[in-house]
């Protein structure tokens, strides 16, 4: 039951579903790749990006000073389902804006 509802809590918030389906359409992104394309501070970021990961949705690969973040894979049936609904919802996410030099 706990990861159930660690999961629902995960998404019930818009930015956290709009960083969500940002990550799912752009593949993996870095922490500044997302502060920059939606305009938010990193602490804030960060904060919705420890949410989803620990809601099973996100894994994190920290290269040098840099995280990267991704779908977790393989990902549940549940999971998978919820990440389909929210890519048939009607979703305005920004358009990728690279915000650091990841290479």
């Amino acid at each position: 039951m706990d990861i159930f509802l660690k999961t629902i809590s995960s998404i019930n918030d818009e930015t956290r579903v709009e960083i969500l389906h940002f990550i799912n359409t752009n593949g993996e992104v870095c922490v500044c790749d997302i502060e920059n394309s939606f305009n938010m501070i990193q602490s804030r970021i960060s904060r919705h990006l420890k949410i989803l990961k620990d809601g099973g949705f996100l894994k994190v690969d920290r290269r040098g000073r840099w995280a990267f973040y991704s779908i977790k894979s393989p990902l549940d049936e549940f999971r998978q389902s919820i990440l389909k609904e929210i890519s048939f919802s009607d979703i305005k996410i920004p358009k990728l804006n690279k915000g650091c030099k990841s290479e």
